[in-house]
């Protein structure tokens, strides 16, 4: 859509000057006169609406908008169309209440939107940082049903759940993630400052050293001598490793690997069923058709394999197959969900089973995540076994067979 620069001046006089995008100038005035700007003057230009009157520094240091700040507005909007507040109303009063000044340019530009006759969805569109597709997608049939405001509280419902899935994994790696990298700590610190020292000691004293012992001073002096190499090394795998799952195919074999992490697969298996489960169930009780509604959860699911079952899941459906048949062939479901989604295909309340199933996958993580410590830590305390071993016989070992020989002479 093309941009144009604008000159004009607001109720009081004051000159006010910008930029908007518009689908040509007539548009861009009606877009003023609808916020209380009378025009003076409007150019087309190339510049950017939202980056227009912002220098570099402004652009780097301003706030993000986060899913904290789209969550409280689905729950604020719903709060203010139940009470019958009209929209552009409400939307001024959110917009002066905000607190993140990037989401109240949004709630601006939404406002704008809507007083030059776009739909909601269409205006919340020019948003995609804020509003995915799935938000979307939700908006658009609330808009065609009438039923706007419960849609938003069902996609503060959503948004809740997800991001308390969110923070309760963060929170149970918080642990593992502390003692890993403390482990990979120690080893650095050992191969740089610790072997080397010992190394010193052995060749003073022209001893025969064990297996071990040479393992370790050779591991210790690459690290030592190679590590620029070791280093660029890293870099270049990191640089490498992103771009391959950049692209589709390195996604979604990476995505399908974690399903098989042990311990954490599982975790991020069920979270990622139970989002799926909770997002069809909330469209189809929107009234989304089947096929639409598994085409837009599909795009939700941050797991590219798990979003490719979803998918084969929706091209089964619009051969005609029945729901738990292309579940079925999905392979991603257990059987006693299976059973519960042919259950409520049948009876006609597959919204509600699916959310009984959202609730089931619930409970499951939250069960595995509590347990999560108890389960990581005896593979922790395998690792500091094994690294407490190799370092006793690779360094005390021969410092003891020296002290024996000492005595001995």
């Amino acid at each position: 859509m093309p941009s144009f620069a604008y000159k004009g001046r607001d109720a009081s006089g004051k000159l006010m000057q910008g930029v908007l995008e518009a689908a040509d100038a007539n548009a861009c005035a009606d877009q003023l006169f609808g916020s209380g700007v009378t025009p003076i003057e409007i150019t087309p230009t190339r510049k950017k609406a939202e980056a227009a009157g912002k220098g570099i520094w402004t652009r780097l240091t301003e706030k993000k908008v986060t899913s904290l700040d789209v969550q409280l507005f689905s729950r604020q909007i719903y709060t203010l169309l139940k009470s019958g507040v009209p929209i552009m109303r409400g939307l001024a009063g959110l917009q002066e209440s905000a607190i993140n000044s990037s989401f109240a340019k949004v709630i601006k530009d939404l406002r704008e939107s809507l007083d030059a006759g776009r739909e909601l969805s269409v205006a919340m569109k020019r948003h995609p940082a804020c509003f995915d597709n799935f938000y979307l997608s939700m908006v658009r049939v609330g808009e065609m049903t009438g039923r706007l405001e419960e849609v938003f509280l069902r996609l503060f419902d959503h948004m809740e759940f997800d991001r308390d899935m969110r923070e309760r994994v963060k929170t149970a790696m918080r642990y593992p993630s502390f003692v890993m990298v403390a482990m990979v700590a120690a080893m650095v610190v050992v191969n740089v400052f610790v072997i080397p020292q010992f190394e010193n000691v052995f060749r003073q004293m022209h001893a025969e050293l064990p297996l071990m012992t040479r393992i370790l001073i050779a591991t210790s002096r690459f690290t030592v001598e190679s590590w620029p190499v070791l280093l660029v090394l890293a870099l270049l795998a990191a640089v490498g490793f992103r771009s391959w799952i950049g692209t589709t195919r390195g996604r979604l074999a990476w995505d399908r690997h974690k399903l098989r992490i042990p311990i954490a697969g599982k975790i991020i298996h069920k979270a990622t069923m139970a989002r799926f489960a909770r997002s069809f169930a909330l469209s189809m009780r929107s009234g989304v058709p089947i096929v639409h509604a598994l085409t837009v959860v599909s795009q939700t699911v941050d797991n590219a394999f798990l979003s490719a079952r979803i998918e084969l899941m929706r091209d089964g459906v619009e051969r005609g197959e029945s729901i738990v048949r292309t579940a079925t062939n999905a392979q991603v479901f257990t059987p006693i969900v299976l059973q519960m989604i042919a259950v409520g295909e049948e009876s006609g309340s597959l919204d509600d089973l699916m959310d009984e199933i959202a609730q089931m996958y619930e409970r499951e993580v939250d069960y595995e995540l509590k347990t999560l410590s108890s389960q990581i830590e005896p593979i922790l305390i395998i690792f500091l076994g094994v690294m407490v071993l190799v370092l006793a016989l690779g360094i005390f070992l021969p410092i003891w067979d020296l002290g024996k020989a000492a005595l001995h002479k």
